[in-house]
């Protein structure tokens, strides 16, 4: 945009300076042409007296010198032609078109314009003056006269207009680029803010103060607004934070009671008692999700702290043998990621452990950075895949599969706190990858 604005800005200046510039120029040209002709009727006047008074004395002797150094002096041809078009005096050779000059003056008017002058043409002009007194007309004075001066003259002049709107646009050019700039600082800012939320930081904020005043209101009302949307945020936060911690010891205080209650109860009543428990059970797993969500949410999570992937695998393999599943995880042993990855890794570790069956297989790589976990199992189809990184999404065929549907919401957030982007991929010829690799999805 700051292009579009500077080009723009430019463009419009240009034609300024053009239609300032041109009409000087012609001006110039005009004038100059009419200052020559100005000049050079003076002396074809003075040719066309000296010619009526050689005629009346029938002497043209003094005209023919006159002629010869006008033209030596000048470079011009001259020829003094009486009434029947016949050269009395002459010096050089009228290389124009005088037929209709010729006419002209023999009908008594003078030559009242040229063609206007320009470095490109032409190289020589031609005037007539009728040569006589009143009605009596004795003759023609034909001057053609050299424009080099004057050519040189319009040259120098247009040499100079073009010089000065050149350095005009590049001055202009300059005012452009400043103007585009202070016109789009706020917007700039406002981009700069809007994509650091966009990451994260939901802290940041545009800072005012340059810019046209109708966008600084605009960099004002979006800080307050981002203020609010913050603030909600972090109340929200706070609240599942606080309702996750406070519920927690009523629940083990709970739990606690009804495994007391467990020798009192008639053997009809055990049905029931397990199913209670159960869901206590998934009640309290919701509350640890919840409390888990909302500190990665709030930050808590520092991703400066690296991990052996190694030897957080190793508590996996018991857990993996024990359902019948294999665990193929070639990590070297010094290999260290971010402790928001291991967490991740742990993620999806538990969820293929619930839905891979017994006999499958589920692998961790570790390759320049990017984790994959995949395993062999039913996998999710495209539109699932897409639906299950949201918070408490399960699919229908999972229904009686413990969780809390968050698992996968909390590593997306793990993965935005270290800079990471999370995803869910098919694997061949069936089940899912879950793949955490560095960098956003905007970032080359």
């Amino acid at each position: 945009m700051n292009s579009r604005l500077v080009v723009t800005f430019t463009t419009l200046i240009a034609f300024l300076i053009t239609a300032l510039a041109v009409p000087l120029g012609i001006a110039y040209a005009t004038h100059r042409t009419n200052r020559l002709l100005l000049d050079r009727r003076a002396d074809a006047t003075r040719f066309a007296e000296l010619a009526d008074q050689a005629a009346r004395d029938d002497d043209h002797k003094a005209l023919s010198d006159e002629v010869g150094r006008y033209a030596e002096l000048y470079g011009a041809a001259v020829q003094v032609r009486d009434r029947e078009g016949n050269v009395v005096a002459f010096s050089g050779h009228v290389t124009a078109d005088d037929r209709d000059a010729v006419r002209l003056a023999l009908s008594g008017r003078t030559t009242e314009d040229l063609p206007t002058i320009s470095p490109f043409g032409p190289r020589t002009v031609l005037l007539a003056e009728p040569a006589g007194r009143d009605a009596q007309l004795s003759g023609v004075v034909l001057l053609e006269a050299r424009t080099d001066q004057a050519r040189r003259d319009v040259l120098m002049v247009w040499g100079a207009l073009l010089v000065g709107a050149l350095v005009a646009l590049g001055y202009s050019v300059l005012a452009a680029r400043r103007l585009a700039r202070w016109i789009l600082r706020p917007v700039t800012e406002l981009d700069r803010t809007t994509r650091a939320i966009a990451e994260g930081q939901l802290d940041a904020r545009a800072l005012p103060g340059v810019g046209p005043s109708e966008l600084r209101r605009l960099e004002e009302r979006f800080n307050a607004m981002a203020d609010a949307v913050s603030g909600a945020l972090e109340r929200q936060r706070a609240f599942v934070a606080d309702a996750s911690h406070e519920l927690r010891t009523p629940l083990t205080v709970l739990s606690l009671r009804l495994e007391n209650l467990e020798p009192h109860l008639k053997d009809e009543g055990a049905p029931e008692y397990e199913e209670t428990l159960a869901e206590l059970d998934r009640l309290a797993l919701l509350v640890e999700d919840l409390l888990a969500l909302a500190r990665v949410e709030a930050g808590a999570v520092s991703p400066a702290t690296d991990t052996v992937l190694a030897s957080r695998l190793a508590g996996w393999r018991e857990v993996y043998a024990a359902r019948g599943l294999t665990l193929d995880a070639p990590v070297p042993g010094s290999a260290t990621v971010p402790e928001p990855v291991a967490r991740i890794a742990d993620i999806a570790l538990d969820n293929a452990q619930k839905f891979v069956p017994a006999g499958g297989k589920v692998s961790v790589t570790l390759d320049e950075g990017v984790l994959r976990v995949a395993d062999d199992g039913p996998g999710l189809n495209q539109d699932e895949r897409a639906e299950a990184v949201g918070r408490f999404w399960r699919s229908g065929s999972h229904a009686n599969v413990p969780g809390s549907g968050l698992g996968l919401a909390i590593a997306t957030e793990l993965a935005a706190a270290c800079g990471a982007t999370l995803s869910l991929l098919p694997a061949v010829p069936h089940g899912l990858i879950v793949e955490v690799r560095p960098g956003r999805p905007d970032q080359p």
